[in-house]
């Protein structure tokens, strides 16, 4: 680290001394600058300083990264933030004079501003004095036209349809966050289009961002055959007729490939003039040497990277060869099966050791029931990534890694966790999946600070994004797949606090129609329906009942053991105070009082229809009678105001499997779940104490 911190030092100083010497650097002029215009720094300051040494790392780091990069220089209130992006439709010299000249440019085009944003012809580049977010930028949209009139509007609008639907789908699904694809325009044109985010997106910021393009696109473009929009998160461009997505997916780019900056040309000396010759020979010398110090620096840099990569994935190779096959002792699986889902990739230990920093603890987002997640850096693939790293010799965690891999890795929906990888390499079991920015549903419905609490337009978006999810799960797959741990703490929020279900360690397939044969216990106390505890039989009709219970966690912000009322104050006795919430929000609704269960932390800031149909589905779900439930397609009908509210006794029905549900509710309140969700009730089966999952 010493040797690195010194090389960069050097670096910076002969790039500083070649200036003074006279060298102009490569000088490429951002074509939508947008500079801050308060707090600048100074010439002498180190925030410039720093500010150039991320320039300076800009070429290399972004060209050993697939033309994206974002990192930082400096530390402490003087730490500069940035990041660069090439556009796919540009070549590689034009991404690279884009790379070398954009820090210069956008010095002059925003002298001293600490924070600022622009876009040139072949990439986009930021920085900023405080951390860059990984959420899209929608404020500046810039149009580049291109002339030429289409056959018909209708065919140019029929022709926008199928290709951004294609475009849109095909983005947020690669990993590199760039898609192109192609639609009929006519009966002898094709229209070809590109969307490319940067790679900092999930996939819904990105989403997010290719569509507000797409919906600009009639205001800005109504009679083009061809044009763009670019902007500081994402890049949108299509034509009648094809054009080159040019740039290589793998690039190489030795640093001693790096254009070295052209020294200025001299005037003509005139004859005799003896002075000149010695200035121009001494500026000359002055930057050969300095260029000489960039360059080597440069290498010795590029070289420390690749040797300390090297050696973490060396280091996994043979940590890999020593585990030998991950299912040697169940004869029943075998490599080639686990390996059937498609999609996410197979990393090896040595790139994960790499992404976490050797699994440092600086990187630890928390600890779950058979495992630590960990933020990672995929640097091949430009990608923020939480990494869960399954305890060892956890027989348990082991089955549920076995499971969530092969039933997750062959589901794609917008509302399920996404699955970048897998490995069981180096005597771990590692699962990466895409960073969760707004972590856990819980954490907000039970937040005790103003800042977090969840408003309600956010709260029924998310009831709808779960219901989908479900839907898909149970219905719209070609199997059906039994979740079997539904709760808050298993509910991931997005940047856009979009809702993705996630821990699929206790699912399992079945075939449609057939019905339950799973017959071990699993689940989470209190999220479990009650028949299911005593049958151990799971099924499509206990998801449901899971669904309910998280439906009335959000419309009523408790937890599913309720403290009971007492003359119109809350008290909670050591024994038998406490009613689970289905039974609670049932009393409310037998008194014709439904909204009366409403989270008091609303403060009635809430649709009363959305409201209702929230409480009055949540109880219908988790109806004590399973064949009197809805299926999930009839629940998520009714959320969605398309078909008419359920009809429920006053009374909450009895059970005829067990004992009054009220001698059942409350025979456990003990909170043994997650330590950072508090979810009340304990997981049979599986510790599922998986809250700080992606955070």
């Amino acid at each position: 680290m010493a040797s690195r911190l010194f090389l960069l030092h050097l670096l910076v100083a002969a790039l500083l001394w070649a200036v003074a010497a006279g060298q102009d650097t490569k000088v490429v002029l951002p074509a939508w600058p947008s500079c801050s215009a308060t707090d600048n720094y100074t010439d002498s300051s180190q925030y410039k300083r720093n500010l150039d040494q991320l320039f300076v790392a800009f070429p290399t780091e972004a060209g050993d990264n697939g033309w994206f990069y974002k990192g930082s220089a400096g530390s402490g209130a003087d730490e500069v933030f940035g990041l660069i992006m090439c556009f796919a439709d540009r070549n590689a010299t034009q991404c690279l004079d884009c790379l070398a000249g954009a820090g210069a440019g956008i010095r002059q085009a925003c002298p001293g501003s600490r924070n600022a944003n622009a876009t040139y012809d072949a990439c986009l580049l930021r920085y900023s004095a405080t951390p860059i977010p990984a959420d899209a930028d929608l404020g500046a949209v810039f149009a580049v036209y291109v002339s030429g009139e289409p056959v018909t509007s209708q065919g140019l609008g029929n022709a926008w349809l199928r290709l951004m639907t294609k475009l849109t789908a095909g983005v947020t699904a690669s990993p590199r966050r760039l898609a192109n694809d192609s639609a009929p325009y006519s009966s002898s044109q094709e229209m070809y289009g590109l969307a490319q985010c940067t790679r900092d997106l999930n996939a819904s910021e990105c989403t997010s961002c290719i569509n507000n393009y797409v919906g600009r696109l009639g205001d800005l473009f109504p009679n083009n055959t061809g044009g763009a929009i670019k902007g500081y998160s994402c890049y949108l461009r299509y034509q009648v007729g094809s054009f080159e997505i040019t740039l290589p997916p793998t690039p190489a780019l030795p640093p001693a490939a790096l254009p070295t900056p052209t020294p200025p040309q001299q005037p003509s000396p005139e004859p005799g003039s003896s002075s000149n010759s010695k200035t121009g020979l001494a500026i000359g010398l002055s930057v050969g040497a300095a260029s000489l110090i960039v360059l080597g620096s440069l290498i010795w840099l590029h070289r420390l990277r690749r040797r300390k990569r090297a050696r973490l994935l060396d280091e996994g190779r043979g940590r890999e060869l020593e585990q030998g096959n991950f299912f040697e002792d169940e004869p029943a699986m075998d490599e080639d099966e686990f390996e059937k889902g498609t999609g996410p990739k197979r990393f090896r230990y040595g790139e994960l050791a790499e992404a976490t920093d050797n699994f440092s603890d600086n990187h630890k987002l928390g600890e779950g029931g058979f495992g630590s997640v960990y933020r990672g850096f995929l640097k091949d693939m430009g990608l923020e990534v939480a990494i869960k790293r399954v305890s060892k010799g956890s027989k348990q965690g082991k089955k549920e890694y076995a499971s969530e891999v092969r039933i997750i890795s062959r589901l794609r929906h917008r509302n399920l966790v996404q699955l970048i990888g897998w490995c069981h390499g180096g005597g771990e079991l590692l699962l990466v999946y895409e960073l969760m920015p707004n972590g856990s549903l819980d954490t907000h419905l039970h937040s005790s600070g103003e800042d977090n609490q969840l408003p309600w337009s956010r709260r029924h978006e998310i009831v709808l994004g779960l219901g989908s999810a479900l839907l898909y799960l149970h219905q719209d797959w070609e199997q059906c797949v039994l979740h079997r741990d539904i709760k808050p703490s298993n509910v991931m929020l997005d940047a856009s606090f979009s809702a993705k279900l996630g821990d699929f360690g206790l699912a399992r397939l079945v075939d449609h129609g057939r019905g339950s044969h799973t017959t071990v216990l699993a689940g989470t106390m209190g999220y479990m329906d009650p028949e299911c505890m005593i049958t151990g039989r799971a099924s499509a009709e206990s998801d449901v009942y899971s669904f309910g219970v998280v439906l009335l966690e959000v419309a009523c912000g408790r937890r599913p053991m309720v403290p009971r009322r007492r003359g119109g104050e809350e008290e909670e006795e050591e024994d038998d105070g406490a009613v689970h919430i289905v039974q609670w929000v049932w009393e409310f609704y037998g008194k014709g009082d439904v909204i009366g269960a409403a989270d008091e932390r609303l403060k009635g800031e809430f649709d009363a229809g959305e409201m209702e149909a929230v409480v009055l589905v949540g109880l219908w779900c988790a109806h004590p009678d399973r064949s009197l439930r809805p299926s999930i397609r009839q629940a998520v009908n009714v959320l969605r105001g398309e078909a008419p509210l359920p009809s429920l006794p006053a009374r909450m029905p009895v059970a005829t499997f067990m004992p009054p549900p009220e001698a059942f509710y409350y025979t456990s309140s003990v909170a043994t779940g997650s330590s950072s969700s508090g979810n009340t009730g304990t997981t049979k089966s599986s510790t599922t104490e998986t809250s700080t999952l992606l955070k």
